[in-house]
């Protein structure tokens, strides 16, 4: 379970995120939604551990990671896994070594074993036999799908997903919320995807949290959200500008 207690954050005196509390259930997909400013992706750096709150707490399970060291948060991390908005792809590696990356770097696996690794969750992802292939020989959808290869190959137990529709089109978009419900039914992870994208959270996510101008205004399921009366609730939805 992922519990934020009271958190509030600012930069100088600027509050990006004001007060906020939200829990986040063993498995569950939340989607954050909010527009450009917002604080969602405040928010998910705060549960990442990329950044400190200014005040509360932020807990991974039974790990409270608001004041710990860099080298304690790697240890959290290695439960996590990352899908970044721009794919965050190395382009002077091959695919394969992309995906392996995160295994050289914290696991004495020998090379055989991390190959093997690779070759699976390319597979799990629908990308077999590119290992050899660079990142710029890739399309956008691929390199989505490259990054959640990457991501998954600790089977962490949290997956974070940046914007994960962003550049993408309609059709490439659907695939990859597909595979984000796939995964999430496969490893039975708890999945958290912030997105302004409202079509995408309504289809991949069991409840939908909005936040505006650094407040969370509201949280609920995809059916209740819809019926929510707040008017910048419904501007959401009608793809308004807010």
């Amino acid at each position: 379970m992922i519990r934020i207690k009271n958190v509030s954050k600012y930069f100088g005196k600027k509050a990006a995120l004001k007060n906020i509390s939200l829990e986040i259930a063993d498995g569950e997909t939340l989607a954050i939604i909010g527009g450009s400013g917002s604080g969602k992706s405040t928010l998910l750096r705060l549960m990442i551990g990329l950044i400190q709150p200014t005040e509360g707490e932020i807990w991974i399970g039974d790990d409270e990671i608001s004041r710990m060291t860099e080298d304690e948060l790697t240890h959290v991390r290695l439960r996590m896994g990352m899908v970044f908005q721009y794919s965050a792809l190395f382009d002077s590696m091959t695919v394969g070594d992309n995906v392996a990356f995160g295994l050289v770097e914290h696991t004495d696996y020998p090379k055989d074993r991390i190959a093997a690794i690779v070759k699976e969750k390319l597979k799990q992802v629908g990308l077999e036999g590119v290992e050899h292939l660079m990142p710029n020989e890739l399309s956008g959808g691929m390199k989505k799908r490259v990054s959640l290869a990457r991501a998954i190959a600790f089977e962490p137990e949290i997956i974070f997903y940046d914007e994960p529709s962003s550049g993408l089109d309609p059709i490439t978009t659907t695939k990859i919320d597909e595979l984000i419900i796939s995964t999430q039914r496969a490893l039975k992870v708890t999945s958290v995807v912030v997105t302004h994208d409202m079509a995408s959270a309504c289809r991949i996510a069991n409840r939908i949290a909005m936040v505006y101008q650094g407040d969370l205004i509201a949280i609920d399921t995809v059916e209740n959200f819809r019926r929510l009366p707040d008017p910048r609730v419904q501007e959401f939805f009608a793809g308004l500008r807010i």
